[in-house]
């Protein structure tokens, strides 16, 4: 089985950060940075799925050169290859243009099974990316997934985390899933892996490598791009309503016409 690991990079956010006011996107200099969490679910669930069904993890991801760290802790936990997919083109990209790069690598790969992502990257909360990678491919995908019940024969079978429970979802492969924590707990690297990590030779693939046109990505190709990025201001006092239902329902509706 051939499996594919989308990991991000992104600060650490027990410490300060910073925006750029020109650009309007974050301040990667100098600040530490981690694995996002969630992709640390998606880099476990996939070794584990290779030490159960034998093949290959190659692990991507898509940021600037120090990103290499990441890709690095993943393979001394487990995955078997790296790609960085950088290049100063690359820079402000949106999830849209981010999923689609990430899509031309994985295409670049050829062989496929399964896709693995962390449901969401914790410095963008917006869980966009994963899913967009999978419509770049035109392939299915199953989001929250909290558990693997079974692959055979071409098939997956997936738990998919619900607000209510959870849904059993059967898919074609090849396919991508986005993992929520409760799937596993992610293993400690080993003194192999590490010196491994250390060793192994990181692919790095440029806008060139995948054919990428300067105007389909970075700030230029993206749809949505960040206008103004500020702190709301502090709202203080407030009004407790109290009395009967129906008062206070009048009460709230002639707050609410004289706010807005």
């Amino acid at each position: 089985m051939d499996i594919v690991v989308c990991i991000k990079q992104v600060p650490d956010t027990t410490q300060e950060i910073k925006i750029d006011p020109k650009t309007n996107t974050l301040i990667r200099e100098g600040v530490k940075s981690i694995i996002n969490p969630f992709d640390m679910y998606a880099i476990e669930e996939s070794v584990r799925l290779k030490e159960k069904y034998s093949g290959k993890v190659t692990v991507i991801s898509m940021g600037p050169p120090q990103a290499e760290e990441a890709l690095r802790e993943a393979i001394s936990l487990g995955c078997d290859e790296a790609i960085l997919i950088t290049d100063k083109t690359l820079a402000g990209s949106d999830t849209f243009v981010t999923s689609y790069v990430l899509a031309c690598a994985i295409q670049k790969l050829k062989n496929y099974d399964l896709i693995i992502c962390g449901k969401q990257a914790s410095d963008g909360d917006t869980a966009q990316v994963g899913p967009g990678v999978s419509a770049h491919l035109d392939i299915p995908q199953v989001t929250y997934v909290k558990k693997i019940e079974e692959i055979k024969e071409g098939i997956a079978r997936f738990q998919r985390m619900t607000e209510e429970g959870y849904e059993v979802i059967e898919v074609f492969l090849p396919a991508l899933i986005t993992v929520v924590k409760e799937i596993n707990e992610p293993r400690l690297a080993s003194l192999k892996g590490l010196i491994r990590a250390k060793q192994i030779n990181i692919n790095r693939w440029t806008r060139k490598d995948l054919n990428l046109l300067p105007e389909d990505i970075g700030l230029k190709g993206s749809p949505t791009q960040v206008i103004k990025i500020f702190t709301p201001s502090r709202r203080l006092g407030g009004e407790i309503l109290q009395g009967e239902v129906d008062q206070i329902i009048e009460r709230l509706v002639e707050v609410l016409k004289r706010e807005l």
